[in-house]
């Protein structure tokens, strides 16, 4: 090689070097703008990762991270296949199809043709332009950073986290969500199409506004591989998942929070409400809760009512508690040794100083026992003894297990605090309850794994048990016991309680009106205790356990126990149609029940017809005529 040749080798090297180096300094002063991608709304999960509800990324925009492997691979063949053959091997533009689509639009002055490939349009994505010859140079250099930075399926994820279907609708998982009620991962290959061919002209391609078009374009990528008869487009936007939405608006901010509830319990405790929310008169509200007694998770909550009330939390809203706190009082007099279950107590006018209470009923019952007494929720015994506990012990015991009782400014605890003279929110309450049915122990409710708390020392477990098997009685009208529970009235009706356990849940219901008006003749028991014999139906059966004596003979019938054979349990039925319910074994006649409510049925055959009124999930229930029940938790998909 002689001197020259190598002379203009080294200034090659030197030429390449320093671009290089320019390149680098030029990527570091200049890096990819991550700002969009990073603004993400919200995906709330329940316990077994189903998604309960989405929250919306700021300014409102349903945008939400989605990675390759969150979709259907019949989605990523389609998408490279239509949008950029090369995609998997170029490095980041395709030169063939950019030098003809650059030549076309600096001929025309503005942009006529694409061939941009799904790198450049991921740097669009990021870093929205005006669609311009400057604006497809720029495309062309992000790209190029864009391979350099990350993987072929990191820059796939860009593209499906951020690509515009309609409106607010930003992402392949709200496009799935939105078009079809179904998440990316089962995609089919209609619906995938269309989920491909609307960002190319988003607004012009919207399905409820232009579903020919939509159609038109999805049909030519179908018949490009091979699918000549595709069902029609959807035309209207289906409603994102808002499931607890009262309860999860403040977990906005990271792309997933973990809850504890369970989605089919959830999605049938938000029928309950709505359905019972449609018999209360105008401005009245209802709190529903079900917690898991082992770990005070809460599996289900829900509140709901008129005007800016279907937007609160209203498990969270302090009202007066009425009667539902004098079992707390009975187990500290059960376990300081004022009283037991059969002792006898009056029930008769009595004056503490200048407060003379009155039952409900403004009668007086005599000598009564305490059992009876408190399953009666008589007023002056419970006063008595509260009288004998002391109010500010009481008041403190229930701060020590952490629930400070709201009095009125400048108030110390008193003796009303029997009838209901204090503050409490539902959740609090309900944590009590908890309390009650287990060891004692006061654990506070939570709604995601990170809340967990330590429990607190709060009553004697012997006192506690005492107390629970009072309260365990058959609701009214309604077969059977198995739960113990207690109601609550405060003055003038303002807030309706009920709250009861079994082995397993606990659960709460109020209903009240927001601001505190009156609701002349409202009760626990007539308002609030069907509602919580309604929650009960809609959870897995929990029996009380078997004397010895009779374990036996439960292992021989157990060949013959009752169970739903179809559907199984988490199955995904179609809707649009009948669903036929199946049972085996139990003693006839049996009953179906769906969310709680029973459906027509032949009592002499194992099976009923069902046809779901809507997609969504349900609770289904068969009961024989011994009592036994089995359950399953199904999904229906939308009519296709």
């Amino acid at each position: 090689m002689g001197k020259l040749s190598l002379l203009i080798v080294r200034i090659v090297a030197v030429a390449l070097a320093l671009v290089a180096l320019l390149a680098v300094a030029l990527d570091r002063a200049f890096p990819p703008n991550l700002a969009r991608l990073q603004t993400l709304g919200t995906e709330v999960i329940d316990r077994q990762g189903r998604t309960v509800a989405l929250l919306p990324a700021p300014g409102g925009v349903w945008r939400f991270a989605t990675s390759a492997d969150d979709v259907s691979p019949v989605f990523l063949d389609l998408l490279v296949a239509t949008e950029d053959r090369h995609f998997w091997h170029h490095p980041g533009i395709d030169p063939l199809a950019l030098a003809r689509a650059l030549f076309q639009d600096v001929r025309a002055g503005h942009i006529v043709s694409g061939g941009s490939t799904l790198t450049m349009q991921a740097a669009r994505l990021l870093e929205p332009r005006p669609r311009t010859v400057r604006s497809k140079m720029l495309e062309v250099l992000r790209a190029l950073q864009l391979e350099a930075h990350f993987s072929k399926r990191e820059i796939l994820g860009i593209w499906l986290t951020l690509a515009p279907y309609g409106g607010n609708l930003e992402g392949v998982r709200a496009g799935a969500l939105a078009w079809f009620a179904t998440s990316p991962r089962l995609l089919e290959p209609a619906q995938a199409a269309l989920l491909v061919a609307i960002p190319r002209r988003p607004e012009a391609l919207r399905p409820d506004r232009h579903a020919d078009r939509a159609r038109a374009l999805r049909d030519r990528i179908l018949l490009a591989h091979g699918d000549t008869d595709p069902p029609d487009v959807p035309r209207h936007r289906e409603k994102l998942p808002r499931h607890a939405a009262q309860a999860v608006t403040g977990f906005a901010g990271p792309a997933q929070v973990a809850t504890t509830l369970d989605l089919p319990l959830q999605a049938a405790v938000e029928r309950l409400l709505a359905e019972r929310l449609a018999n209360l008169p105008e401005n009245v509200s209802l709190a529903l809760l079900i917690a898991d007694l082992s770990t005070r998770e809460i599996r289900a909550v829900a509140s709901g009512g008129d005007g800016r009330a279907r937007f609160l939390d209203l498990t969270r809203a302090v009202r007066s508690p009425g009667s539902a706190l004098k079992p707390f009082i009975y187990a500290l007099a059960f376990q300081d040794g004022l009283a037991g279950p059969e002792t006898v107590l009056d029930d008769t006018p009595h004056r503490f100083g200048r407060y003379a209470p009155e039952d409900f009923d403004r009668g007086f019952a005599g000598e009564v026992t305490a059992a009876e007494a408190l399953r009666r929720s008589l007023n002056l015994p419970a006063v008595a003894l509260l009288d004998r506990v002391g109010p500010m012990r009481f008041s403190a015991v229930l701060q020590a297990a952490g629930v400070k009782l709201r009095l009125p400014p400048g108030a110390d605890p008193s003796l009303p605090l029997a009838l209901g003279g204090a503050g409490i929110t539902v959740r609090q309450l309900a944590g009590l309850y908890a309390a009650l049915a287990t060891d004692g122990n006061a654990t506070p409710l939570f709604l995601r794994p990170e809340d967990k708390q330590l429990p607190k020392p709060f009553l004697d477990p012997r006192a506690a048990a005492s107390v629970a098997e009072v309260l365990t009685q058959p609701f009214p009208d309604a077969a059977g016991s198995g739960a113990a529970w207690k109601t609550g009235t405060s003055w003038g009706g303002r807030d309706a309680w009920a709250l009861g356990f079994d082995a397993h849940h606990v659960a709460a219901v109020w209903i009240g009106r927001p601001d505190g008006t009156p609701l002349p003749g409202a009760t626990g028991r007539g308002l609030a205790v069907p509602v919580l014999a309604r929650l009960f139906d809609l959870l897995p059966p929990a029996p009380r356990p078997l004397p010895p004596s009779q374990r036996r003979e439960a292992t021989i019938m157990r060949a013959d126990a009752l169970r739903l054979l179809f559907p199984p349990p988490d199955s995904v039925l179609s809707g649009g149609g009948p669903v036929v319910l199946r049972a085996m074994g139990g003693r006839r006649p049996l009953t179906f029940l769906v969310d709680g409510a029973p459906i027509p049925a032949d009592p002499a055959r194992r099976e009923a017809a069902w046809t779901p009124p809507a997609a969504g999930f349900y609770r289904l229930t068969v009961l024989d005529a011994d009592g036994n029940a089995a359950r399953a938790a199904v999904r229906v998909k939308p009519d296709e």
